[in-house]
């Protein structure tokens, strides 16, 4: 049914009344900016928007890269009717609600529907299962949104039946066209408002929003509010700094950015770039990620990265948990800080790990673990005589002695290899060296220590 003067009217006013980011929300694809790998032209999104083909989706991404956009344009652009829901607030009588609404659009219009779910992620199985025979039917188009990873939070009938679409953090140079865009635009936008935001500010909320378009848009109307508060025509960084007062950082302590986050930093220590491993430790004590998750990380680092190429590694990230958990914070981020560059300098050498990790190959493919009769827990046969069949390394010049320790059919592996940086070459040295010399003398001259 058509809206009357009245409707029309009520709605142009509350469309006015709208924040900057809604106002400045794209009405064509060809002015949305950025996603260029979803929306260039004959790409494969694009060209099902086009000849009215549109398949139902998946689209994942961090916050403000237009993932409600794309589903209001796709359904713009086929003519679809759109209805939103929001899994937070909306539940299984909400989805057929707009199934039956679908399918009476669909039988008495012959006109087809897009359902969007806002954070599709937050309905639970029974939730999504209710999805699934519509989906499969073509009653509807389902497009969800979420910022979390599908693969794990989306129930796999579903995602058999929808396509992914990756959406990436906007760039600089995208946050910049859509900010000047708003300021510049005279309808929607603040072209009208007489101001002027010079190249510092606008650099400013750039800089700030992270990728995100909403929060860039956010930025941008704060600023011009608290010059007009404050008289001025006049907008540059300081004003943003003003009005934003702090900037907040994206980062869900349980879903992707988490993740994304502390593996750019595990990564940046085990690459030897302490700069970057700096700033994703800001990022996440500015965010609030608690100090002990950091802590265990950097102490699993120290052993699965740096191991033997550098041995006081693993003892100053065991101290600096301990002073987290001591001091907590603010001032246990000295300590993280300091662990954090000493490990990202240190030396690297993951051959502990690999040596262990091919002996529980072994180990898994049936090796020999009956222990030889010579190493075994056996009591000794009077109070004071050992096991005359154990040679005892500190009765021995250099504490060694030439003596098998495995199982006969297994003395032949090698597990450690000796391959990283540091100490970890002058330990893999120092055994060569002993392994050679023990090759080089008789069983019998070994088992003399007066030779």
């Amino acid at each position: 049914m058509a809206e009357n003067m009245f409707e029309r009217a009520s709605r142009e006013a509350a469309e006015a009344e709208a924040p900057l980011a809604a106002r400045m929300r794209p009405r064509t694809l060809d002015e949305v900016v950025g996603q260029r790998h979803l929306l260039a032209p004959g790409s494969s999104l694009r060209a099902s928007i086009e000849h009215d083909a549109v398949w139902s989706a998946i689209l994942w991404g961090p916050p403000g890269t237009g993932k409600t956009t794309l589903a209001r344009l796709a359904a713009a652009a086929t003519r679809r009717r759109f209805i939103q829901l929001s899994a937070v607030t909306s539940g299984v009588r909400d989805v057929r609600d707009a199934v039956t609404g679908a399918r009476e659009a669909l039988t008495y219009q012959q006109r087809r529907t897009v359902v969007f779910i806002d954070e599709i992620h937050r309905f639970n199985k029974a939730q999504q299962d209710a999805l699934l025979p519509h989906v499969e039917d073509g009653t509807i188009v389902l497009w969800g949104a979420t910022t979390e990873n599908p693969y794990t939070s989306v129930i796999a009938p579903l995602l058999s039946r929808v396509r992914v679409l990756r959406l990436e953090p906007l760039s600089r140079d995208d946050l910049r066209v859509i900010v000047q865009r708003a300021i510049d635009d005279t309808g929607c936008g603040l072209g009208g408002s007489g101001l002027t935001f010079d190249s510092t500010a606008v650099n400013a909320i750039v800089a700030g929003a992270g990728g995100d378009a909403r929060t860039a848009l956010n930025w941008t109307e704060a600023a011009a509010l608290h010059a007009t508060v404050l008289g001025s025509a006049d907008v540059d960084a300081e004003t943003v700094r003003q009005a934003v007062l702090e900037r907040g950082v994206r980062y869900d302590r349980a879903g992707d950015d988490h993740f994304d986050t502390i593996s750019a930093f595990i990564k940046s220590v085990r690459g030897s770039d302490p700069d970057a491993a700096l700033l994703w430790l800001g990022k996440m004590l500015a965010a609030g990620e608690a100090p002990e998750f950091i802590a265990r990380r950097l102490v699993i680092l120290a052993s699965e990265d740096i191991g033997n190429a550098d041995p006081h590694a693993l003892p100053l990230a065991t101290a600096a948990a301990g002073a987290v958990e001591r001091v907590g914070l603010p001032e246990g981020r000295y300590a993280l800080a300091q662990a954090t560059i000493y490990l990202a300098c240190a030396p690297k050498s993951n051959a502990a790990g690999r040596a262990l990790d091919a002996a529980e190959e072994a180990i898994a493919a049936g090796a020999n673990l009956e222990v030889p009769p010579h190493l075994r827990n056996t009591p000794p046969r009077g109070p004071h005589e050992a096991d005359a069949d154990y040679l005892y390394p500190h009765d021995y010049p250099d504490n060694y002695v030439n003596q098998a320790y495995a199982p006969p059919s297994m003395r032949k592996l090698r597990f450690y290899d000796g391959r990283g940086a540091g100490q970890e070459s002058e330990l893999w040295r120092r055994l060569q060296q002993r392994r050679r010399a023990g090759d080089r003398g008789s069983d019998a001259t070994a088992q003399d220590p007066a030779n």
